[in-house]
Order: structure tokens, then sequence, then C-alpha cells
């Protein structure tokens, strides 16, 4: 297990994520900000899919997803039909400009990528897409109820009785 230091010196790497991401989020097309963006590349990924399942992916509320929702269904980038099983349900999938869109934020990511990462070797790459999908997993559903870690004063030492 790590040292206390090494856990300080990840949570600072770790904040400074934000710019990176900030940083690809420069990069895209003015007509699909980057909610828009991960609506598109979810559905691309994943498949056709319900806004609850939509907002689970994005972990984000039905309102924050119905916004970004309701721009890509403006731009004509996803369809939202009437689920089969359930009427009052939407299932949400790419049109054919959709994936259009998802190529064209794909081709931009990598040229972006390629550009700040220009003196990386491909081991170095691989190495970090690898440790950053572990780190992902490691903390699972970040929203489930059960994934609450306790507040330090909610810690108790108990004597055994």
């Amino acid at each position: 297990m790590a040292a206390q230091r090494q856990y300080e010196e990840l949570a600072r790497q770790l904040s400074a994520i934000g710019a990176v991401k900030r940083g690809l989020g420069r990069g895209l097309p003015a007509d699909c900000p980057s909610g828009s963006a991960a609506v598109l590349v979810l559905l691309a990924r994943h498949g056709e899919m319900r806004m609850s399942r939509l907002a689970e992916l994005l972990a984000v509320d039905m309102s924050v997803t119905s916004r970004h929702v309701a721009h890509v269904a403006e731009k004509e980038w996803i369809h939202r039909d009437p689920d089969p099983a359930d009427k009052r349900s939407r299932i949400l999938r790419l049109t054919p400009e959709g994936k259009a869109k998802v190529a064209e934020l794909t081709d931009l990511s990598i040229r972006t990528l390629t550009h700040y990462l220009h003196d990386w070797t491909d081991d170095e790459v691989v190495q970090l897409s690898t440790l950053l999908a572990r780190l992902r997993d490691s903390f699972g559903d970040c929203r489930a109820a059960s994934a609450r870690l306790p507040h330090p004063a909610e810690e108790t030492t108990r004597t055994p009785a």
C-alpha cells in the first residue's frame, strides 16, 4: 500500500486532470460543447439506451442529461424514439449525422493528444491508458450509496466486548 505522501501527490496530480480536460475541451467544435460530446461518445461506445442509463454513465442527474440530450437532438445527431417496452420512456440512438460528429470528435481528440504527447513513447501512452482504466475501475460506480466513505468524525475505535 502506498504511503500517505504518495496519496497526497496523487491527489495533487488528479486535481490537475481538470486542466487536461479543459485543454481537450478547447479543441471541440463550437457547435458541440463537452456535455454534448460526452452524450455522443457514450452512445457510440455503448449503443442505444434510455436516458436514465445515459445519466448513470455521465454520472449527472436527469435534468443535466436532459439539457445535453435536447441539444444533440436539436442538432439531429440523435433520435429519441419511444421505448417499445415502456412508451413513457425514450430510446436514444445516434443518427448518421451523429456518427459523423463522433468521427470528427475522435479525430480532434487524437490530433490534440498527438500534439501534446508528441514526445511520449508508445509504451508510455499505453501505460497511462492502462493505469487510468485501472483507477476508474477501482472507483466503480461513484454514485452508488455503498461507495460513500465515512467522514473522519464518523470513524470510531471500538473496544471488543
